[in-house]
């Protein structure tokens, strides 16, 4: 074969990349090519963290191309097409995904190169196992996790691809279209963008932080997560990669972890409206646009909570352990519909991934996959044990920077002339049919 288009989508590296990989041994010359699908950037997902840290993976990519990166703008499957057309391309390799959109546009560019006498070769990338690989005897995907990862385990994962030794390159001549502007202002201490960043956070964190996982991941304040899931949303970074190098120095809880973003896409995969339909149904949400606001500005008065919404504003991403409890207290104390929390936290997140974003909201909401669909997170108990010197809340609550101690996690409890001083609400009392805090769980 003369010539062949990669399509770049959530795959943005030349490390270990099977599509790349594929084509670079198969093809006498590769196109590189990178569209800026008009469902996404002419619509609410192109936010302005997510198209910043793109943008910069673009560029960084590009660089790693020699400048070979061939950009349009408009439909993947229309352009890749158009592309392989212009420079007699005979196949087009692209990473399969999972979500409504992906799954859509390998339909469209499949029907596309099939008229056009093109082949399309799609190639596994975004996942360590590829989603349907692993299923159980009675269903098309696993919906508990703990068989999941018991099978993801036992399975025998693919070999890593190494960079091209040998990439030519085409396209020179094609023109590029301008990239989108960054609509808005992004969060101010966003991390940057590309596969030589990735890199560069995966070298430190296997070096210094992951040994330490098990025993501090947990810690709100101590920030000794891997910070790696933007990357990994992007393709900055081979999830197969960095499973891997991580398991060859014992961190299996933090691979565990890494098995969950793969269950979700399995999950999604099966059922691709994972972002607007109940995995599992419940009645009974309620529509507090005043109390969603609260919760979305960081100002509902409970402080671990708004902590956690000042952090995905400031910083574009939040500790796991704070979604975590920020999305139980919208969803179980305030009763507020998953969808809105999870809608919120696509505007903001940097690593705002349909899969997981849909997959975890839906696990907290108890529509999802978890066995006990009835677990709430008590903000307060959580506080305690995970911040239990207040030092996270204070990092993100200047307001209560002045308060000592775990105090801080429970200002109402103050005397009255102190309470006067600070700048912050009170806790709402919890909604009819709500829990209060009291009465919250875990």
């Amino acid at each position: 074969m003369s010539v062949g288009v990669v399509l770049f989508t959530r795959d943005l590296r030349v490390h270990d990349h099977p599509a790349l990989a594929a084509a670079a041994r198969e093809c006498d010359e590769v196109l590189p090519l990178f569209v800026y699908d008009e469902a996404i950037f002419g619509g609410a997902y192109a936010t302005p963290n997510r198209v910043r840290f793109l943008l910069e993976s673009l560029a960084d990519l590009d660089r790693s191309l020699r400048g070979a990166l061939v950009t349009r703008r408009g439909d993947p499957a229309t352009e890749a097409v158009k592309a392989a057309r212009e420079v007699g391309a005979g196949a087009v390799f692209m990473s399969a995904d999972v979500t409504h959109l992906a799954q859509g546009r390998e339909r469209r560019l499949g029907a596309g190169c099939s008229e056009a006498g093109l082949d399309l070769r799609t190639f596994p990338g975004v996942t360590v196992v590829p989603p349907g690989r692993l299923t159980p005897a009675d269903a098309d995907h696993f919906r508990v996790f703990t068989p999941y990862y018991r099978a993801w385990r036992r399975d025998p994962w693919r070999a890593q691809e190494a960079i091209p030794a040998r990439l030519r390159t085409t396209g020179g001549a094609l023109r590029s279209s301008n990239p989108p502007e960054v609509p808005g202002r992004p969060s101010p201490d966003l991390p940057r963008g590309g596969e030589q960043a990735a890199r560069s956070r995966m070298e430190a964190w296997l070096a210094s932080g992951l040994a330490g996982y098990p025993a501090r991941h947990d810690e709100l304040a101590a920030d000794a997560t891997s910070r790696l899931s933007p990357y990994l949303h992007f393709g900055c970074l081979s999830p197969l990669e960095l499973a891997s190098r991580a398991l060859d120095r014992g961190g299996e809880e933090f691979v565990r972890q890494l098995c969950w973003r793969d269950f979700h896409h399995q999950v999604t995969s099966a059922f691709p409206a994972i972002s607007w339909r109940d995995y599992r149904q419940r009645d009974g949400w309620r529509h507090d646009d005043r109390r969603l606001e609260a919760w979305k500005q960081g100002r509902t008065g409970i402080p671990i909570v708004d902590a956690g919404m000042r952090q995905l504003e400031r910083e574009g991403w939040m500790h796991n352990r704070a979604r975590l409890l920020v999305a139980s207290f919208l969803t179980r104390r305030e009763g507020v519909d998953w969808r809105e929390g999870a809608r919120h936290f696509l505007d903001l997140l940097v690593d705002g991934d349909i899969a997981n974003n849909s997959g975890n909201w839906q696990w907290v909401a108890g529509t999802g996959n978890d066995t006990r669909p009835n677990r709430v997170f008590n903000p307060l108990r959580q506080a305690h044990r995970f911040d239990p010197e207040g030092d996270y809340v204070r990092r993100y609550l200047p307001e209560l920077s002045g308060v000592a101690g775990p105090a801080v996690h429970e200002p109402w409890r103050l005397d009255a002339a102190r309470r006067r001083q600070l700048d912050y609400p009170d806790p709402p009392a919890a909604v009819p049919g709500g829990l209060p805090l009291h009465a919250l769980q875990a």
